[in-house]
């Protein structure tokens, strides 16, 4: 899905990625949609305050694997010199500059990264793979 770089953008991306979730079978008000439905929240408003380019919207693609019992978020931006750090300042994947809302990230993922935009576009995108049991 895309969205308008912005925080009416990155709310409505929360918004809709919560709703698939439960038509998934991660209740809400669960531990499991609460956490992913969290670092949703957190990928988007960093896609809109440190990924916003004028004129360019970000794409959330939300997926789910019953399988292996994951849910997989991608967050992409246009802002490709602008990459994420982990709260302790360690590069992920090779990636640059960071704030607070990765520590909620780090803290409730079980695995997250960033890489290059998959589409060959300019930027970059940010990924999380949350368990999640129950998923349908």
């Amino acid at each position: 899905m895309r969205f308008s770089s912005t925080p009416r953008g990155a709310r409505l991306a929360r918004r809709l990625c919560g709703h698939r979730l439960d038509d998934w079978g991660i209740p809400y008000g669960s531990e499991r949609h609460d956490a992913v439905t969290l670092v949703v929240a957190e990928l988007c408003a960093n896609a809109v305050r440190h990924g916003h380019v004028a004129g360019r919207d970000f794409h959330v693609l939300l997926t789910g694997d019953p399988a292996a019992a994951t849910v997989r978020v991608e967050v992409s931006d246009t802002r490709g010199e602008r990459l994420p750090r982990t709260p302790s300042g360690a590069p992920t994947d090779g990636c640059g500059d960071g704030g607070r809302g990765l520590l909620l990230v780090e803290a409730l993922a079980d695995r997250w990264g960033c890489t290059a935009r998959a589409e060959g576009g300019p930027g970059k995108t940010v990924w999380a793979e949350c368990v999640t049991p129950g998923l349908t």
